[in-house]
C-alpha cells in the first residue's frame, strides 16, 4: 500500500534542511513522489525520520511488572520512537545467545516498533570473563556493553576490546571511574553538601574516559560512549575524535535538560546514573552536541516500580522512564534556541543509524519508511499516570511540556496515532 504524505514540513536530518513538501512510500520505503491510495494531509506539522534509542532498558527477563517488551513497545510508538536498541542488564544479563534469541523472538511477537538487542560484554556483566561475543553477533546482538557495570581489571577489559576488534563489533561504555563513584547519589558540590547527600567528582567522568581512551588507542575497537554528562570529559573527547580514534559519544536527555538543583526536596524521580550535574555543564553539552562533539541522544529509559523509587534518595534506585518524554522534552532545546529541527534529528535519528550501520534515520529514497509526525508547538501538562510504560518513574510529571506525537510510522504502518 502506497501512502503519500502531503503539506508535511519535512525535516531532513542529512542535508539538515526543513521545508515544506511532500512524502510518498510504498512497501515499507520512501520512494518518489507520484500517485498514491491514500492521501495524508499534515496540516503543516512536522514528519521526521523515526528516533532511534540507544539504551532502553526493557526488564525481560527478569522483572516484567517494571517494563515488558509490549509495553516499551507501546511507549516508544507514542514517543516517535521506531527503533529500540535494548540494553542488556537484564535478570539474567543477556550474556548468552540463548538469553539473546529468547529476548529477541519476545521482542518480535509483542512490540509494534524495530527492536535491536545488545549483548553482554562480560559474563553476567562481572567484569572478570568475556562473553561469546561472535556467538552472539551471530544471534543478532549489535553492540556489546555491560551498561552501568565498569570493568575494572584492565586486562580483561583490553582483552575483550581486542577481540571485539577482532569481530568488528562495537563496544558501549559507561565512562565513570568505579571506586570514586561508588555509592554516589549526587554530583558533589555545595548543593550535596548542604543536602547531606553522597556526591562523586565530576572528574570520575573525566578519569573513565581518559583510560577508555587509552584502551581504544591501543585496540583499535569501535567505541561508543553511553553518556557524557561534564564539561570536563569533553576536551578528552575532543582529542580522541581529532586523532582519527573511531568513538562516538551520547548524552541522555535527562542530562541535557535537567540540573543538579532539581533534586530539590530529595526527589527521587530525578535520581539518574549518572547523577544530574551544574547548569554550566549542562550548557556545555549542550554546546558539544550542537557542533557535533557529542553525536547522539539517547533516552537511556530505565524502568523502576514504585518500591524502588519510595526510599530515602541514597537508597532510592537510579533511573527514569523516558521514550514517552524524549520528543516533548528535547524540544526544549529548539524552543530555547540552543538547537534547530535538523541538528536535533541529527543527534536523534541519523547519527544513530550511521553508527550501527542502519539505513533508517534519512527521508531520502529507499530509505525505510520509519517516520514520526508531530506538532513542535502543542502545549501539555504531563500526567505520568497515562504513560504507555508499566513503571511511572519520570521527573517530567507535572511538567509543562511542548510538542507532541501525533502519529508513528514503522515500515510505512501506523502504530501509533493520538
Amino acid at each position: 500500500m502506497s501512502i503519500c504524505f502531503t503539506n508535511a514540513r519535512l525535516i531532513d536530518p542529512e542535508t539538515g534542511t526543513q521545508e515544506i513538501g511532500s512524502l510518498t512510500v510504498a512497501d515499507g520505503y520512501i520512494v518518489e513522489n507520484g500517485p498514491a491510495r491514500e492521501m495524508i494531509n499534515c496540516g503543516g506539522k512536522c514528519l521526521a525520520p523515526g528516533i532511534i534509542d540507544i539504551g532502553v532498558k526493557v526488564c525481560e527477563p527478569g522483572e516484567r511488572h517494571k517494563e515488558s517488551y509490549r509495553s516499551a513497545g507501546l511507549a516508544a510508538a507514542a514517543g516517535g520512537v521506531t527503533t529500540m536498541v535494548t540494553r542488556p542488564d537484564t535478570t539474567p544479563a543477556i550474556d548468552s545467545p540463548e538469553v539473546l534469541e529468547f529476548v529477541r523472538r519476545r521482542a518480535n511477537e509483542v512490540a509494534p516498533v524495530n527492536v535491536l538487542v545488545m549483548a553482554a560484554l562480560t559474563k553476567g556483566r562481572e567484569g572478570r570473563e568475556m562473553t561469546e561475543i561472535g556467538f552472539l553477533q551471530d544471534a543478532g546482538a549489535v553492540a556489546f556493553t555491560d551498561c552501568d557495570h565498569v570493568v575494572r581489571d584492565t586486562k580483561v577489559y583490553s582483552r575483550a576490546l581486542t577481540y571485539a576488534r577482532s569481530l568488528n563489533a562495537l563496544v558501549i561504555a559507561h565512562v565513570q571511574e568505579p571506586t570514586l563513584s561508588s555509592g554516589a547519589a549526587v554530583t558533589s558540590g555545595k548543593f550535596a553538601s548542604l543536602r547531606g547527600l553522597p556526591g562523586v567528582s565530576p572528574m570520575a567522568e573525566r578519569m573513565g574516559l581518559d583510560r577508555d581512551i587509552a584502551l581504544i588507542e591501543m585496540t583499535g575497537v569501535r567505541y561508543h560512549v553511553d553518556q557524557i554528562t561534564t564539561a570536563r570529559a569533553l576536551p578528552a573527547l575532543e582529542r580522541a575524535k581529532a586523532n582519527g580514534l573511531d568513538i562516538t559519544a551520547g548524552v541522555s536527555i535527562h542530562h541535557l535538560t535537567l540540573n543538579e538543583l532539581d533534586v530539590a526536596d530529595y526527589r527521587t524521580f530525578f535520581k539518574v546514573k549518572p547523577p544530574l550535574r551544574s547548569e554550566d555543564d549542562r550548557l556545555a553539552v549542550i554546546d558539544a552536541l550542537a557542533n557535533g562533539t557529542i553525536d547522539l541522544i539517547s533516552s537511556m529509559h530505565t524502568p523502576q516500580d514504585e518500591e524502588s523509587k519510595r526510599l530515602p534518595f541514597e537508597e532510592a534506585a537510579s533511573g527514569a522512564v523516558a521514550m514517552e518524554t524524549l520528543l516533548p522534552a528535547a524540544m526544549r532545546l529548539v524552543h530555547n534556541g540552543y538547537l534547530d529541527l535538523p541538528t536535533l534529528w541529527r543527534a536523534l535519528s541519523l547519527a544513530p543509524a550511521k553508527r550501527l550501520g542502519l539505513p533508517a534515520g534519512r527521508l531520502s529514497i529507499g530509505a525505510p519508511a520509519d517516520l514520526v509526525l508531530f506538532d513542535p508547538d502543542t502545549p501539555f501538562v504531563l500526567d505520568r499516570f497515562k504513560l504507555h510504560s508499566k513503571s511511572k518513574n519520570t521527573p517530567f510529571d507535572g511538567a509543562r511540556m511542548q510538542g507532541r506525537v501525533d502519529a508513528t510510522y514503522v515500515a510505512g504502518r501506523q502504530v501509533f496515532s493520538r
